[in-house]
């Protein structure tokens, strides 16, 4: 099914089993625009009738079933999403990374990123590519792009999404930019990475044919400034994309409530806003899209079940992916916010998220993302 807008229609979220659905949050935002020779531009979404995620339209239903006869062979999952590499030139100071909480983090524009850098949180990028691409039935993205010419990956991590794109696009010339210098040494010929920040002035010599950006919304302080500059630097006929995500945890029934996971996505998300971020903002990516001049702006949402509880070998697999994703990132994106935005001690921090890492791995608890 297909959900799409105009300028600023937008597409409701998905309710919990009796509340009425929430129009500020959606969890990941998927668009793509295309720029056309007049300069004005059309955003459109491509079929998603392939995808493996369980689909949510404009109802207030998730279609999810609940598996009453889960075995602990359903949550046995091995994941292994291997990554290839980059070359990036940069002063030695980028390098020498800031640690606390026993990680450590980006030494460039110093704590405007939340998550750690170090080999635990790029294999949990690299896995969070694997469960994109499961969703999205092993494409890189939702645009129609036909050989373009220039590609632009914002916020590219790990690098694995620009590496595979090139792969797949030898013809085409791919750049990813991250504050962090973790892309690895060798990569392809056609891909190129740059210690940069996407909210900088952007001074790219040439425009691009397809600029890309995944879960970006809890680091953009200037969302209208971001959605200004990529429609500046696209060629006529370009696309944009954007996957996102936004940590807010739903559930098809009551499972979720008076959780330690749910006090904890609580408390998160109240953090980020006193940090200056909306990690709810992706729902917003439309409206900001239309300021920059995109036009025609649609959206697709799917559920993600947190861990193996729902029915059917491929909701298990992507439950198995996703709630290794949570338990691999909850401390890291946990301490910063409620250490040093909330106030809490580090003990009280650990102490919370031992009981969150149980509801996390919990199939009772019937949670669910959405993409």
């Amino acid at each position: 099914m297909e959900a799409s807008s105009g300028t600023d229609e937008r597409q409701e979220a998905p309710a919990e089993e009796g509340n009425e659905p929430n129009n500020e949050k959606s969890s990941i935002f998927t668009a793509q625009s295309t720029i056309d020779d007049d300069r004005s531009s059309r955003l459109t979404s491509s079929a998603l009738d392939e995808l493996n995620a369980s689909h949510i339209d404009s109802s207030t239903s998730v279609s999810l079933s609940i598996d009453t006869d889960i075995s602990d062979a359903d949550s046995a999952m091995g994941i292994d999403a291997g990554r290839a590499s980059s070359s990036a030139s940069v002063a030695s100071s980028v390098y020498r990374f800031v640690e606390e909480f026993g990680r450590t983090y980006h030494a460039y524009k110093e704590g405007k990123y939340f998550l750690p850098n170090d080999e635990q949180e790029q294999s949990r990028l690299d896995l969070q590519h694997a469960i994109a691409l499961r969703i999205f039935n092993d494409k890189l993205g939702l645009a129609p792009v036909s050989n373009p010419h220039r590609v632009l990956d914002i916020g590219t991590g790990t690098g694995i999404w620009a590496i595979e794109f090139a792969d797949r696009n030898p013809a085409s010339e791919v750049l990813g930019t991250d504050l962090s210098p973790i892309q690895p040494e060798y990569v392809p010929a056609n891909c190129h990475f740059e210690i940069d920040d996407a909210e900088d002035e952007w001074a790219f010599s040439q425009k691009f044919d397809y600029v890309h950006g995944r879960y970006m919304c809890t680091s953009i302080f200037d969302l209208p400034k971001l959605f200004g500059q990529i429609y500046e630097n696209l060629n006529p006929g370009g696309w944009v994309e954007f996957q996102e995500t936004v940590i807010d945890f739903k559930a098809v029934d009551g499972s979720l409530e008076g959780t330690a996971l749910r006090r904890w996505n609580d408390h998160l998300l109240e953090g980020i806003r006193k940090a200056g971020r909306d990690a709810l903002s992706a729902f917003e990516y439309a409206r900001h899209m239309a300021d920059a001049g995109f036009q025609n702006v649609e959206q697709k949402r799917f559920a993600v079940p947190a861990s193996p509880w729902a029915k059917g070998r491929n909701q298990k697999i992507l439950g198995a992916m996703q709630m290794t994703n949570n338990l691999e990132g909850v401390q890291g994106i946990t301490m910063k916010i409620f250490c040093q935005v909330l106030g809490w001690t580090r003990e009280d921090a650990e102490m919370l998220l031992m009981d969150v890492r149980k509801d996390m791995a919990d199939k009772n608890i019937h949670a669910y993302i959405t993409v």
